[in-house]
C-alpha cells in the first residue's frame, strides 16, 4: 500500500536563529510518523542574513527538504501562497518558523484528518510571551474583521494549519494578488474543525508581524471579503443630508427672529463644516483602497518572484 505523503510549508523571514532548531525539532516529529511520506518546503522571502545559506546546508544533507528563496521580501502571505503552489502531499500543513505552533501537534492533527476533517485550524488557548497590547489588537482584530466581513473567521487563529490536498488544489486556484490565507480557508468552505493548543514564546529572535504589517494585513482582510465599509458612507450620506436639513431650519428662524443669537449657529455650522469635510476624506481614502486593490489586479504581476528552487 503506498504511503500517504505529507508537506510543511514554513515561511522564512531573518530567521537564522532557529533555522536549525526548527528544522531539527519538525524531522524528529516527522520520522515517527513511519506510514508517511513527507517533505519540508521552506520559503526564504528574502532574508538578507544567513537564513537561506543554513537552509541551502540542510538541503544538501536532507533531500527531503526544499527551498524557494524569493528575489526580494514580497511579505508571509506572498511566501505561504508560493510554497501552496509546489506542495506534493494529500495532506499539507502550514505552520511558522519561530515554534510558537509546536511540530510536535502534527500527528494529533492528523488523526484528525484521517478521521474525514479538511481543514484542522490551529486555535490558541493560551499566547505565552505577548504583550497586553499584543493580545487586545489580536482581540479587536477577530472582533472587527467578523463584524464586517460576510464569512466568519474563526477567532484566536492563525495560518498554523493541515489542509486536505483538494482544499489547497482550490486555494492555488483563485486568481486574486492580495491573499488573506486565513480568510480563504473560510471561505472556501469544506468540512473544518478547530484544534485547540497552547502557543509557546517564539524560540528565539522577534516577531517578524509588528504593528505595521499587523495593519496591512486587517486591511488585507476587511477589503478582501467585506463591502461593509463601502455600505458604510452611504450611511453617512444620509446623516450629512438630514444634518443640512437641521442646518437649513436653523438658518430660517434664525433670517425672521431678529432676538435669535446667531453666534451659537455660525459655530455650529463651523463645526459641522469641518466634521463631514473629515468625512469626506475619510470617504475617498476608503474607496482609494478598493480602487487601488482594483488597480493592482488589473496590473497582473505575480505575487512573487522566485531567485532559485533546491530540490524539487
Amino acid at each position: 500500500m503506498e504511503k500517504k505523503k505529507i508537506s510543511l510549508v514554513i515561511p522564512m523571514y531573518y530567521e537564522e536563529q532557529v533555522a536549525n532548531e526548527c528544522y531539527k525539532r519538525v524531522k524528529e516529529n516527522l520520522d515517527k510518523l513511519q506510514n508517511y511520506d513527507y517533505e519540508i518546503i521552506f520559503v526564504n522571502d528574502g532574508s538578507k542574513d544567513k537564513t537561506l545559506s543554513i537552509l541551502e546546508e540542510i538541503a544538501s544533507n536532507d533531500k527531503n527538504v526544499k527551498i524557494i528563496s524569493f528575489s526580494r521580501n514580497f511579505g508571509h502571505q506572498a511566501a505561504v501562497t508560493a510554497g501552496l503552489q509546489y506542495v506534493t502531499g494529500d495532506a499539507i500543513v502550514i505552520m511558522d518558523a519561530d515554534l510558537q505552533d509546536p511540530p510536535e501537534l502534527i500527528p494529533d492533527m492528523l488523526k484528525l484528518w484521517e478521521d474525514g476533517n479538511e481543514v484542522i485550524y490551529g486555535k490558541r488557548k493560551t499566547r505565552e510571551g505577548e504583550s497586553a497590547f499584543k493580545l487586545f489588537t489580536a482581540k479587536m482584530f477577530y472582533k472587527t474583521l467578523n463584524s464586517l466581513s460576510d464569512v466568519e473567521i474563526p477567532k484566536d487563529t492563525g495560518d498554523f494549519r493541515l489542509v486536505d490536498r483538494k482544499v489547497v488544489d482550490t486555494i492555488n486556484s483563485l486568481p486574486e494578488h492580495n491573499k488573506f490565507l486565513r480568510g480563504l480557508f473560510s471561505w472556501v468552505g469544506y468540512k473544518q474543525c478547530a484544534y485547540e493548543y497552547e502557543r509557546k514564546e517564539r524560540f528565539a529572535g522577534k516577531t517578524k508581524y509588528p504593528l505595521k504589517k499587523m495593519l496591512k494585513l486587517a486591511s488585507d482582510g476587511i477589503i478582501g471579503f467585506s463591502m461593509k465599509p463601502l455600505k458604510f458612507l452611504a450611511g453617512l450620506g444620509i446623516i450629512s443630508i438630514l444634518a443640512s436639513l437641521i442646518l437649513f431650519i436653523l438658518a430660517l428662524v434664525a433670517q425672521f427672529n431678529s432676538a435669535y443669537n446667531a453666534s451659537p449657529a455660525v459655530l455650529g455650522i463651523s463645526c459641522l463644516i469641518t466634521f463631514f469635510g473629515g468625512i469626506q476624506l475619510l470617504s475617498a481614502w476608503i474607496i482609494s483602497e478598493y480602487v487601488g486593490r482594483i488597480y493592482d489586479e488589473a496590473k497582473q504581476r505575480p505575487q512573487y518572484i522566485i531567485d532559485k528552487k533546491i530540490n524539487f
